[in-house]
């Protein structure tokens, strides 16, 4: 049984809404009818899903995801995880491989797309690691972790220390067609420090965390991806420098592209409002100026796509204060709201420019084959109430984190349906 989504609004070139009828057939969207011509489709036999004049979006598509199975399924399992992407309207997801095990074997990654296949509602996506348990010391098996399912390899979680190390495995990566995607972080210049140099760490008296732990990594990365030719892809950036200086490298041809989160182009450390372990994450939040900069950049292309860095934690583990607590917050579920409520609603972005940051360009730049809603195309949708005004309330999260620092903040543009392959995974209804 197919499945017409009638009166849909749809962001067409140029930021413009027309309203549509759109027909799935098993797995593709088959047909598009332009609603303004006043002709009815024939729905006998169909399932109907009324948009009444919501927006709907290629699915959301989410390249930097931690869904903590296996091993830390307290925290999240890829059950829990997959229904909490599919309620923020995302329809594919990349997880992290900084689970227990770490997804450093073939086995790890059978492991990860069998659950996925049979306890996931969304298509998930697995990173192989770039190191052996994440050490640094010995590259993996990168031949075998892409025949096993891998679309590229990250230590995400940590940095590669060793220039060496990293150097080779652009190289291997290279030759074989996968990206490296780099959390950059140098670890002499953190140890001991939980949040950003700026007026929070000054006014607290706290030891800080520099911009150029950042900067430093993704100076170094861009010229090993020029020396090796591959496709890098820098992690969560934040801060003014690791602009900069992927824009410098992208001038000169060099094959980087970037993310960067929510988090980290709406709040600066100026916002924490004391010891609260919600505000905890990494990289930390930095300063306003570093916020600007982060914009700019994706304003510019610079920074080419929106992620999540979705970093579910339990309640007891960020109840251990601000020292002890593990870094990250959760996202599925505010993203769209957030960003459409900062920059769309105020007039600083266009509909377009923020559809397209979270479904066709990731699409673009990881060659993956959705992200467009288009006749032929996989039916991967989502549908957005862009009137309705909600406050975010954790108690009400799929996922099983609550951690987020917007707790009460009252948000539009809020997903009420996510189709993917054709299949209503998730209905606010």
């Amino acid at each position: 049984m197919g499945i017409w989504i009638l009166d849909a609004q749809v962001v067409a070139e140029g930021n413009q809404l027309t309203k549509q009828h759109i027909l799935i057939e098993g797995n593709v969207i088959e047909k598009i009818i332009d609603a303004g011509t006043g002709v009815q489709p024939d729905t006998a036999g169909h399932t109907v899903v009324r948009a009444e004049g919501k927006l709907v979006t290629p699915g959301l598509i989410d390249m930097h995801v931690h869904l903590r199975e296996p091993g830390f399924e307290h925290k999240e399992t890829i059950a829990s995880g997959t229904r909490s992407a599919a309620r923020g309207g995302f329809t594919t997801i990349a997880c992290m491989p900084n689970t227990r095990p770490v997804i450093d074997t073939v086995e790890t990654v059978k492991y990860v797309l069998d659950k996925a296949a049979s306890e996931g509602i969304v298509r998930v996506l697995p990173y192989g690691c770039i190191t052996k348990n994440e050490l640094g010391r010995e590259l993996t098996d990168f031949d075998a972790l892409k025949e096993a399912g891998v679309i590229g390899y990250t230590d995400d979680g940590v940095g590669v220390q060793s220039a060496q190390m990293m150097k080779d495995a652009m190289a291997k990566a290279a030759s074989i067609g996968l990206p490296i995607i780099a959390h950059c972080e140098d670890n002499t210049l953190v140890e001991g420090a939980w949040v950003s140099e700026g007026a929070f760490s000054k006014k607290h008296g706290l030891k800080a965390i520099p911009n150029e732990s950042e900067a430093i990594h993704v100076g170094r990365d861009c010229l090993l991806a020029e020396a090796t030719g591959v496709h890098y892809h820098v992690c969560h950036v934040s801060t003014e420098q690791s602009v900069r200086l992927i824009r410098h490298a992208k001038q000169f041809g060099i094959k980087v592209t970037a993310e960067v989160c929510p988090h980290h182009l709406i709040l600066s450390d100026e916002d924490i409002p004391g010891m609260d372990a919600n505000w905890k994450m990494n990289p930390p939040l930095r300063t306003p100026r570093d916020v600007q900069a982060c914009i700019e950049g994706l304003l510019d292309g610079t920074i080419d796509i929106i992620v999540t860095d979705h970093a579910p934690h339990s309640a007891e583990e960020k109840a251990r204060g601000v020292d002890l607590a593990p870094f990250g917050i959760v996202g599925f579920e505010t993203a769209f709201p957030l960003l459409y409520t900062k920059f769309v609603a105020t007039g600083q972005w266009t509909l377009q420019f923020l559809v397209e940051k979270m479904t066709s360009l990731p699409a673009q730049v990881f060659g993956l084959p959705y992200g467009k809603l288009e006749v032929g195309k996989e039916a991967d949708i989502t549908i957005i109430d862009l009137e309705t005004e909600k406050e975010v309330d954790p108690k009400d999260f799929l996922s099983k984190g609550t951690n987020t620092p917007f707790i009460g903040w009252s948000l539009k543009g809020w997903p009420t349906t996510t189709i993917v392959g054709g299949k209503v995974v998730w209905s606010e209804a």
